[in-house]
């Protein structure tokens, strides 16, 4: 009965988690500039951003806008960075959306809480078990 409790759990724990995905992506309603800006921090040598996929024949080149490439910029330094503090601002150019722009051959990463959340489900789980 604890076993079944515990996978019920799990899988409405799982159904949240995805839900409730991050992304950080860039103001329609900022300037080209300031989303140049936010592109040329993020992939440059201080942001750990991978930015290949905007670049030209990568899967997310197209459609081929600064605002575009300016959302997986940021989205790329906002995952690979968010734990150390990295904040989804970059002078007001970007903020957090739930809303998964990913689209055909172009998967923006999300948030990593999924692995968190079931490495935490996990222990407790088994701490469980051994009482």
């Amino acid at each position: 009965m604890e076993a079944a409790f515990g996978l019920v759990a799990a899988v409405l724990l799982l159904s949240s988690t995805l839900a409730a995905s991050e992304f950080c992506l860039c103001r329609s309603d900022q300037s080209t500039a300031v989303l140049q800006k936010a592109i040329d921090f993020s992939c440059g040598p201080q942001g750990n951003a991978d930015c290949s996929a905007i670049l030209q024949g990568g899967g997310c080149y197209n459609p081929n806008t600064v605002a575009a490439h300016c959302s997986w910029a940021a989205n790329s330094y906002y995952q690979n960075n968010k734990a150390k503090g990295a904040t989804c601002d970059f002078d007001g150019a970007a903020t957090i959306s739930t809303t998964d722009p990913s689209f055909s051959g172009c998967t923006f990463p999300s948030s990593a809480r999924l692995c968190s959340l079931l490495m935490k489900f996990h222990f407790t789980s088994m701490a469980a078990l051994q009482d």
